[in-house]
């Protein structure tokens, strides 16, 4: 990412001069232009920004009524921020599994799990890619649910009528400098079409009051910088371009490696097959089972790897509480032993795409044995 700060340098030290010039540092017109702009990409009536992307999950809970005797489900791959956050507004986690394919909360992993203390869900669009909200949405109508999407790394993600981040009561986003959209540190902001909901959001980041002083209900500090809403906006305008060349780059890799032995590309789901834009590749992940010896070899080649995620939330010492033991979710748990993150960047070059392919392509087949 540094390159492309380094291309976005003058623009990035403009914006961060308005905002000293005007003295805005906290909210104020850049954080507020910062917001339309971004409602109007994802297509959503209001944005509410605030200072990261489990804050904004926070708000969006809250502004819900989610908390105290509620029950939240989500999936147990993921981040730990969405689990933090559900925990954080006084409701209880309860973690399900994901589809063995897509690696994605489904309709088929979440429903058993629901309860009469259940009060909302929160599917997660992991490494860029929507879930299969159809379903989510159903279970959320039957059952009466809040459904609240973990959009933090699915900037731009669309299955061609609607946004990531607009199918249920509200839509939250990261801003953290590594994501799709990254800001120059924390920032994150949630969207929604209900103004009640975009209302007490803003009441909560601001110690529960929109004028100073005046303090309608609880509120905490998780107003978003003026600087980062001007940076935001400035790199707000380059997002499409930068999805459009991870796609490219997912494509390449995608048919270098569709017939490599002992390695699997992360499924697309049926949204991601039918519309293109629907995964915005956060990050390209494969399966392989000799991970750390995949990882190994590949680093010898210069090629950098990730693992997102080691550890399913469950199995985490801080949610063991929650009970649910090994075993009890294991297509997450057989995926957190097996996931490879590869290099994605918009700045990759195609050289550089190249190079990762015929290191990949030479190491799996050296852990097949062909050499």
């Amino acid at each position: 990412m540094q390159g492309l700060h380094a291309s976005l340098a003058g623009s990035l030290k403009a914006a961060v001069n308005a905002v000293i010039d005007d003295g805005a540092f906290c909210g104020g017109p850049h954080v507020q232009r910062f917001e339309a702009e971004f409602a109007e990409f994802v297509g959503a009536r209001y944005a509410v920004g605030v200072q990261s992307g489990t804050a904004a999950l926070m708000a969006a809970l809250h502004a819900a009524g989610v908390g105290p005797g509620d029950q939240v489900i989500a999936p147990t791959n993921t981040f730990v921020a969405t689990v933090g956050a559900i925990q954080a507004v006084g409701a209880t986690p309860v973690l399900c599994d994901v589809d063995p394919h897509t690696l994605l909360m489904t309709h088929a992993t979440a429903v058993a799990h629901v309860r009469p203390q259940t009060k909302a869900i929160v599917p997660v669009h992991l490494y860029g890619q929507l879930a299969e909200l159809n379903g989510l949405r159903a279970l959320a109508r039957e059952h009466m649910l809040v459904l609240v999407e973990d959009a933090a790394q699915a900037h731009g993600a669309t299955d061609g009528a609607r946004s990531a981040g607009t199918f249920g009561s509200a839509g939250c986003f990261s801003f953290y400098p590594g994501k799709n959209l990254g800001a120059l540190g924390e920032a994150g902001a949630l969207v929604t079409d209900s103004s009640e909901l975009a209302e007490a959001a803003r009441k909560y980041r601001n110690h529960g009051g929109t004028v100073r002083y005046e303090h309608d209900t609880f509120g905490l500090n998780f107003r978003m910088a003026g600087f980062q809403g001007a940076a935001l906006s400035v790199k707000l305008k380059l997002l499409e371009s930068w999805n459009a060349r991870r796609r490219e780059v997912a494509a390449r890799y995608r048919n270098a490696f569709a017939e490599l032995p002992g390695l699997r590309c992360v499924a697309l789901g049926e949204t991601a097959r039918r519309e293109p834009r629907a995964h915005v590749y956060h990050q390209f992940v494969v399966r392989v089972s000799a991970r750390e010896e995949f990882r190994s070899r590949l680093s010898e080649r210069g090629i950098d790897t990730g693992i997102h995620y080691p550890t399913p939330v469950h199995l985490m010492p801080a949610y063991r509480h929650l009970k649910q033991p090994e075993g009890r979710l294991p297509n997450a748990e057989q995926a957190a032993k097996e996931v490879v993150s590869l290099p994605m960047f918009p700045t990759l070059s195609d050289a550089q795409v190249e190079r990762v392919v015929e290191a990949v392509s030479a190491v799996a087949k050296e852990l097949d044995g062909g050499e």
